[in-house]
């Protein structure tokens, strides 16, 4: 059965936990769909773990939608999100509400999902207006690395904490129907999850949250660039790729591959007449 916004929201008000994963591709978005996991984040995190990119900031909305229509292909089940790029939406509210029209058309997708707290909930607003669904995005905002000399835990100061909970409230209140609280205190998250109606999906924000995402890669141990401390390696799946890449380069030099059994072979008289 596909799992739909008011899925999520349900799973929250009963107790049950949700599970999201990042996804870029048609093969991966078909594998996290036979699993069972509840929900698809296509992220901008592309830039880092598909383009090689060292942040999230030059993503462009053609690369949004190009990775985003394939995961949508494979994904039958899972509610799939689309990260909203960076300059996609800052600018103005019109642009929110174009961009993230251009998303769900051109992709396929459910919902939205962008980076902000009280400055975005116009954007919000404008944009659950139009019948798209958003889940927001505050904490560590990876789009405004720049502004923050790095990626930093968030929210562990007075103020901070006092600012990501005016954050928390405004985006429920402009019309998210989730919120994803990155890299903060797990005592603030348990407190925001708490305190706010709509479901909270944490990375780096403790167990106390309503549902848990992670970087397919991360988890899986194929980008190994840098690791989050919050991440937890699942399988080593990098491992195992680069075991089968070099066992098929021996293969291939020492003429064991192909074999017999992967050729074909021409009809009988066939070669005699040329």
């Amino acid at each position: 059965m596909s799992v739909t916004v008011s899925t999520v929201q349900s799973l929250k008000q009963k107790g049950e936990k949700i599970s999201m994963i990042t996804a870029y591709d048609y093969t991966t978005a078909r594998l996290v769909d036979a699993a069972g996991i509840n929900s698809i984040l296509v992220g901008d995190s592309l830039g880092n773990v598909m383009l090689g990119l060292g942040s999230t900031v030059p993503v462009t909305m053609e690369d949004m939608i190009t990775f985003g229509a394939a995961v949508c292909r494979g994904a039958e089940n899972a509610l799939v999100v689309m990260d909203m790029p960076f300059m996609s939406y800052q600018a103005s509210v019109y642009d929110a509400v174009v961009n993230a029209g251009r998303l769900m058309k051109e992709t396929g997708a459910t919902a939205v999902k962008l980076e902000g707290g009280v400055e975005v909930a116009d954007r919000i607003r404008a944009i659950t207006a139009a019948q798209i669904p958003v889940c927001a995005h505050i904490g560590l905002t990876p789009q405004g690395v720049n502004a923050f000399g790095g990626f930093k835990v968030q929210g562990k100061t007075a103020d901070g904490a006092r600012k990501l909970l005016e954050d928390a409230h405004a985006v429920e209140e402009a019309g998210a129907f989730a919120v994803v609280l990155e890299a903060i205190p797990a005592e603030l998250a348990a407190r925001v999850t708490e305190e706010l109606a709509i479901p909270t999906i944490g990375i780096g924000a403790g167990a106390g949250c309503d549902g848990q995402v992670l970087v397919n890669q991360d988890m899986l141990g194929t980008f190994t660039d840098f690791t989050p401390k919050f991440v937890r390696r699942f399988a080593e799946v990098g491992e195992v790729m680069k075991n089968a890449y070099a066992a098929y380069d021996a293969a291939v030099k020492d003429g064991t591959f192909p074999a017999p059994e992967h050729c074909y072979a021409a009809p009988a008289g066939v070669l005699e007449n040329l």
